[in-house]
C-alpha cells in the first residue's frame, strides 16, 4: 500500500483525526510573507483544515491532494473545489504567491524530492513564498502502511540550496499540537522563490 492508498483507506479516521488541529501560529509566519487576498496552493490539503482557514482569512485558495476520498472531504468541508493529483503531476507556472506544504512532501522519498521542488518553483510567482513541514529524524522508508521522509535542519536546508531555486527565510522547530503525538517534532521551512 502507497501514502495515497493508506489515505484513501483511511480517509474518515484522518479527516476526523486533523480537521480540528490548530495551526494558527505556524500559519502566522506564513501569512506574514503575504498580502491579503493572495493567491496560496494548500499542498496536499487532506481535510481541507488549512484552505478553509485561509479562505476565510481572505486568501485565494486551492486545496490539492493525490486522496481521492480526501479530495471528496474537504470538498465537503470547505466548500471549495479541490483539485485531485499527485505532486509529479502538477504543471502549474507563476500561479501562486504562497504555497503551504504542511506535511506532506514527508510522504515524498528523498530521491524525488527535489523534482517535487522544481514544480513548486514553477508554480510560483517571481518571490513566492514557500512553508514546508516535515519530521525531524534521519528515518526514511516505511513507518507503518505509509512511507516517510525525516529531516534534520540541515538536511532540510541542504536540499532545497541544491535546487538553487530558493532562499531560505526562516527554519525552526515545533512541538505536535496533536496530544497523540507528544514525541513528534517538527521541523518548519520558510523560503521565497529566488
Amino acid at each position: 500500500m502507497d501514502s495515497i492508498e493508506y489515505y484513501n483507506k483511511y480517509a474518515a479516521k484522518i479527516y476526523e483525526d486533523t480537521v480540528d488541529v490548530d495551526m494558527s501560529d505556524i500559519m502566522k509566519e506564513f501569512l506574514d510573507q503575504l498580502e491579503e487576498g493572495d493567491t496560496i496552493l494548500d499542498l496536499g490539503c487532506g481535510s481541507g483544515r488549512d484552505s478553509l482557514t485561509l479562505y476565510e482569512l481572505g486568501y485565494d485558495v486551492t486545496p490539492l491532494d493525490a486522496s481521492e476520498e480526501m479530495c471528496k472531504l474537504a470538498e465537503i468541508h470547505t466548500g471549495l473545489d479541490v483539485l485531485q493529483m499527485t505532486f509529479e503531476e502538477m504543471e502549474f507556472e507563476d500561479v501562486f504567491d504562497g504555497i503551504w506544504a504542511c506535511g506532506s512532501l514527508l510522504h515524498v522519498p528523498k530521491g524525488e524530492v527535489e523534482g517535487v521542488l522544481i514544480k513548486l518553483a514553477d508554480a510560483l510567482c517571481a518571490r513566492g513564498v514557500l512553508y514546508i513541514s516535515v519530521q525531524k529524524g534521519d528515518f526514511e522508508g516505511f513507518r507503518g502502511e505509509r512511507y516517510f521522509s525525516d529531516y534534520t535542519e540541515d538536511s532540510l536546508k541542504a536540499m532545497l540550496n541544491r535546487t538553487g531555486l530558493f532562499e531560505i527565510i526562516r527554519i525552526w522547530e515545533t512541538e505536535d499540537v496533536r496530544s497523540t503525538h507528544p514525541d513528534t517534532v517538527w521541523i518548519n521551512l520558510l523560503a521565497r522563490k529566488k
